[in-house]
């Protein structure tokens, strides 16, 4: 579940471990529906016999794929709900970085520190998070992202 905040809370909030979610396994089903509704399917991602001709010995998720799981994530351990919000919306990222493929099988995990949180109007509250994706016995994240939500008081 997300960490809910006050308004109050917000400033002393900065610099601190949001939370980190549950592992999830990453399974070939899951990427093959994804290659369909993307329409990426580049064989790394869903053709195991060629793809383990490769470096990677095997099929790899699609690093979109992975990204696209920061919203899961979030609202499983490591995200912020804030008391009152009329609704919180994906604000894009600053930065967006794939440091290592994720391999199907593996358990991947989000975990979140609060970098900041600017009023931009009356209201609305941009906050920025650095979501790091774990895998699973990996010193290398899969990817690291300054993410940003705007949320609306």
């Amino acid at each position: 579940m997300a960490k809910i905040l006050t308004k109050d809370e917000f400033e002393s909030a900065v610099g601190t471990n949001i939370g980190t979610s549950d592992w999830l396994e990453v399974t070939q089903e899951d990427v093959n529906i994804f290659a369909d509704v993307t329409r990426d399917h580049q064989f790394i991602h869903i053709d195991e016999e060629k793809a383990a001709q490769t470096p990677f010995g095997g099929t790899i998720a699609h690093g979109f794929y992975t990204m696209s799981l920061m919203s899961y994530f979030s609202e499983n351990g490591c995200g912020i709900s804030v008391e009152g919000a009329k609704m919180g919306v994906n604000y894009g990222c600053d930065k967006l970085r794939f440091l290592q493929p994720v391999r199907i099988g593996s358990r991947i995990r989000g975990n979140a520190v609060l970098m900041s949180v600017a009023e931009k109007k009356p209201g609305h509250f941009l906050f920025k998070s650095n979501m790091t994706v774990e895998i699973e016995g990996s010193e290398t994240p899969a990817l690291i992202a300054e993410w940003l939500t705007m949320v609306i008081l």
